[in-house]
Formats: C-alpha cells, sequence, structure tokens
C-alpha cells in the first residue's frame, strides 16, 4: 500500500484539540480537507504528521506551538482609541473584529483588553501560542 509523500494530494479527516481536550476544530461532520502536500498551505507540524501515512490509516500526532502557530508576538498587540471604533460596536475582551489592511485586504484581530478610553486588540492566530493535538484519518491519496 502506497503512503503519502511529500508532493501527493490527499484528502484528510481530523479533529484539532487544545492541550485540554477541547476541540476547535473537526472535519468530521464535513467532507474531508483535500490539500497538495508540500505547498504551505498546512501548519508545517500537520503536514509532517501526514507524509508517511498510508489510505484509512488513522493516527493521532501532537504538534508544538512552534511547528503550529508559533509563540504570541508581542508586537501585534496594538491600541486602538475607541473613537476610532464604529458607533455600533460595544467591546467586549474575546471579541472578534475586522480590520482592513492599507492594501485592502481583511485581517482578523481579537480584543485582549477594553478600557475606559481605548481597547487592544491582538492580531495572533486565536490558536499562537498553543501546543495542539490532532487525530488524523487519511482518507485518500490522489
Amino acid at each position: 500500500m502506497s503512503k503519502a509523500t511529500a508532493k501527493d494530494t490527499v484528502r484528510v479527516h481530523y479533529t484539532g484539540k487544545l492541550e485540554d481536550g477541547q476541540v476547535f476544530d473537526s472535519s468530521v461532520q464535513r467532507d474531508p480537507i483535500e490539500v497538495t502536500l508540500g505547498q504551505g498551505m498546512l501548519i508545517p507540524g500537520f503536514e509532517k504528521g501526514i507524509v508517511g501515512m498510508e489510505e484509512s490509516e488513522k493516527k493521532t500526532i501532537n504538534i508544538p506551538k512552534e511547528e503550529a502557530y508559533g509563540d504570541v508576538n508581542k508586537e501585534l498587540f496594538h491600541k486602538v482609541p475607541n473613537d476610532n471604533l464604529p458607533e455600533e460596536i460595544k467591546p467586549e475582551v474575546g471579541m472578534g473584529l475586522m480590520a482592513k489592511n492599507p492594501d485592502g485586504s481583511e485581517r482578523q484581530l481579537r480584543v485582549a483588553e477594553v478600557n475606559d478610553d481605548h481597547i487592544i486588540v491582538d492580531a495572533n492566530h486565536p490558536l499562537a501560542g498553543k501546543d495542539l493535538t490532532f487525530d488524523l484519518e487519511l482518507v485518500e491519496i490522489k
């Protein structure tokens, strides 16, 4: 039986969990993801976990933060004066916001702190700084 290599297109079911066992994402109730390995479309540890698997194989992998979304970058925390926010927004810690970059693309932010005259937003990926566990099932090698 063939094994997934670094250039294969594969279909994979996954369930991603935090260290405490909390599930943050899963494809099990959806179609498996389809991706060509070696194109940088997956976090490094996830891709490394798939390489070498055979079709129908299931396994659990542990991915340290360095091979996932990296450490929390303090430079990605920014102070935003309240008068820069739309009037209809009532910020709360943990709330997600969208911001437009100068090039017109959008960026997801999370409210990290709320103060009387400003908020602190965090532009890090929500899973930055976390070690992750994934249950994988290689459905198909194309």
